[in-house]
């Protein structure tokens, strides 16, 4: 079956492009509101939840203060990934959080609900 893909934005009221981007780019950073544990080896990446649950994904892109995109060493089809930007609305002197993913389609508003849950932790523990 076909995953889709899912493109979800959020207005986040950051002040500091460096804390944003510290906040998604850096193992530091997604065990804030990411993942319970991280794990970073050059651009393989380990997350843990819990006790048990580990996931690895590797960096396959990023750009400094703009994005960092990560695929699933363990995602069947490789030309699926999630992706975490970052971008400045200068009208409005904050910035927008742009995730894309993959999901099956009857996970779809599970997925949409699990990146609420987390950018809405991302918002609590940075003040955005």
């Amino acid at each position: 079956m076909k995953r889709e893909k899912i493109r979800l934005e959020y207005l986040l009221n950051a002040t500091s492009k460096n804390i944003l981007w510290s906040a998604i780019s850096t193992p530091t950073g997604l065990e804030d509101w990411f993942a319970d544990k991280v794990v970073s080896n050059d651009k393989i990446v380990e997350f843990h939840w819990g006790k048990t649950e580990q996931r690895d994904a590797e960096i396959i892109a990023i750009r400094a203060y703009s994005f960092i995109r990560f695929r699933w060493l363990d995602d069947e089809n490789e030309r699926d990934y999630f992706e975490i930007k970052m971008n400045y609305n200068e009208l409005t002197g904050d910035f927008v959080l742009e995730i894309v993913d993959f999901a099956e389609p009857d996970e779809v508003d599970d997925m949409k609900e699990l990146w609420e849950s987390q950018v809405n932790k991302l918002r609590r523990t940075c003040g955005f």
